[in-house]
């Protein structure tokens, strides 16, 4: 169980930002929810990008070069794999751009109707 305690986490995260998101009504409140599921997303990349083999499972793994060249020829060396985590510095900036435009357009409703609340602002007509 403890093994797998950073996908555990990823969903704990994923369900909370999923409950901001659903329940919540202030528009504050959901972008806040968002940028926890998309938090956790990143977590799940980064757990997965950790790639551990043989008897080296207990030991963390390190970066994506060589430390001991015997392991590595029988395949037994714990690597960080180097893609997602190049994706996930890429989606971080998507997401703080988007977060960004998120907030924005949160600015102008709240002063266009006084109010952040989605139930009030669903009631608005024209």
């Amino acid at each position: 169980m403890i093994s797998h305690i950073d996908y555990i986490m990823t969903v704990i995260l994923f369900t909370i930002g999923l409950y901001g998101l659903v329940i919540k009504t202030n528009l504050l409140k959901k972008i806040i929810g968002l940028n926890i599921m998309e938090t956790s997303v990143y977590l799940f990349f980064i757990a997965v990008g950790d790639v551990r083999f043989g008897s080296s499972t207990s030991m963390w793994a390190k970066a994506p070069f060589i430390h001991d060249p015997a392991q590595a020829a029988r395949g037994l060396e714990p690597m960080v794999n180097p893609i997602p985590t190049a994706l996930i510095l890429t989606a971080i900036v998507v997401s703080v751009c988007v977060t960004a435009l998120a907030l924005s357009i949160a600015v102008v409703i709240y002063k266009c109707y006084g109010t952040l609340d989605t139930r009030k602002l669903s009631n608005l007509k024209g």
